[in-house]
């Protein structure tokens, strides 16, 4: 790989790549989305960014390919797109998040979805002594 001083293309998609991280609410998305894959409606409620603004932003991520979707019946689920998103992410939030550097993968706040895979883990780890649903 060569340097970005000696490939105007290389520097050109650089550039790219960084106007579409320097907007707040991207900034945002792309921090909540590093403690892991998020639905839209965890997203909304986290970030506080409502409709349509949160569609337009997604998009947008998505086009610059930062990050990557899952389909599960009609819900729609992002996550960072590489490793690379996850690194600049993690940078981004270590030079301007604030005090504590959280891990990539970090649940901030655990979605129903994982609270209900970790329930069932549990369940399935009690065999037949199982007498409750843990939900």
């Amino acid at each position: 790989m060569s340097a970005l001083f000696q490939s105007r293309e290389l520097a050109d998609a650089a550039a790219e790549k960084i106007r579409v991280f320097a907007q707040p609410q991207r900034l945002m998305i792309l921090s909540y989305l590093f403690g892991g894959e998020r639905g839209v409606a965890e997203i909304e409620r986290a970030t506080g960014i409502g409709q349509p603004t949160l569609s337009q932003q997604l998009a947008e991520l998505r086009r610059a390919d930062l990050v990557v979707t899952r389909r599960e019946a009609k819900l729609v689920y992002y996550r960072l797109a590489s490793d690379n998103v996850i690194l600049c992410v993690r940078t981004l939030e270590a030079m301007f998040g604030g005090d504590e550097i959280r891990p990539a993968g970090e649940q901030v706040q655990p979605s129903r979805r994982a609270v209900k895979a970790q329930a069932q883990t549990v369940e399935a780890s009690l065999g037949a002594a199982a007498f409750a649903r843990i939900i």
